[in-house]
């Protein structure tokens, strides 16, 4: 089958690579119907995080299930499923809690950007659509498999509540989910942080009602004077970099909780600020 291969950074190529096959039990096999590009995927590619051998890539995918191993039950050949970047097995201790990405058994996805996937747990980490949606909705599910479950995770871990303030720092395709996350918990002010005038559109459309352009110490600032000097309740870190994890613990009011889904990229947090903040922070 045919596969995207990150070579180096800036090289990503589509070639011939091993066919997608049953390998467990518990394994499941679809013909992706459409898979894309996530912002962590860029990190390599800009050289930003090592590219040690050639390897493929992917980890957001929809499509229909081809094959399914003796123990999956809740799938079958020709449905349409929504995966996840992280499988689960939906049933062990962590499962249970409520943390499925943090399965006793998890394995990350990382060959989805090709014509087959083999989806390791299939009967925890697919979900099958009503029939099969019409391919203009593709894209929307597709944003099911990563962006909206990050973004929505990261409102349930800054602990947004109905008539909170809640910040989202990063105006990408998470920091966006997370202002359609933060209204839904009920969020009375949604602060969305961005310098780019396509994204704040789509943020004022998905439920922000505030936009800030400051970033760094400057963003802080801008948003404590916007809460009479304290801080929001909830802040949501979209971005993964130094300075946007600073800049949401210091727009955090003391006793808010800060949820970073941003994979952290040299993001150091110092102990003392934190201890004496009051802030909580979960990723």
């Amino acid at each position: 089958m045919r596969g995207a291969v990150i070579h180096a950074p800036g090289d990503v190529r589509f070639e011939t690579v091993a066919d997608a096959k049953i390998l467990k039990p518990t394994d499941a096999v679809i013909r992706t119907a459409v898979t894309c590009v996530c912002g962590s995927d860029l990190w390599p590619y800009r050289g930003a995080e090592p590219t040690d051998e050639a390897h493929p890539m992917g980890h957001e995918y929809v499509g229909f299930v081809e094959e399914v191993g003796s123990e999956v039950t809740n799938v079958e050949p020709g449905q349409f499923v929504v995966g996840s970047f992280a499988t689960s097995d939906n049933a062990c201790a962590n499962c249970r809690n409520g943390f499925q990405s943090n399965c006793l058994n998890v394995e990350f996805m990382s060959t989805c950007q090709a014509e087959y996937v083999r989806i390791p747990h299939a009967q925890g980490t697919l979900v099958a659509t009503d029939g099969v949606p019409g391919e203009e909705l593709w894209p929307g599910l597709l944003a099911v498999s990563d962006v909206l479950g990050t973004g929505w995770w990261a409102a349930e871990a800054a602990q947004v509540a109905p008539g909170s303030t809640a910040v989202i720092v990063g105006d990408g395709a998470v920091g966006l989910c997370g202002v359609i996350a933060a209204k839904e918990f009920g969020a009375e002010r949604i602060i969305a942080m961005s310098r780019h005038e396509s994204r704040q559109q789509l943020a004022l459309e998905f439920g922000a009602t505030d936009i800030v352009t400051e970033r760094g110490e400057d963003g802080a600032e801008r948003i404590k004077e916007m809460t009479g000097g304290v801080g929001a309740d909830s802040v949501l870190e979209c971005v993964g970099t130094a300075q946007a994890m600073r800049q949401a613990l210091r727009s955090t009011r003391p006793g808010g909780s800060v949820g970073f889904v941003g994979v952290p990229h040299e993001v150091a947090v110092d102990g003392q600020e934190l201890f004496f903040s009051h802030v909580g922070l979960r990723g």
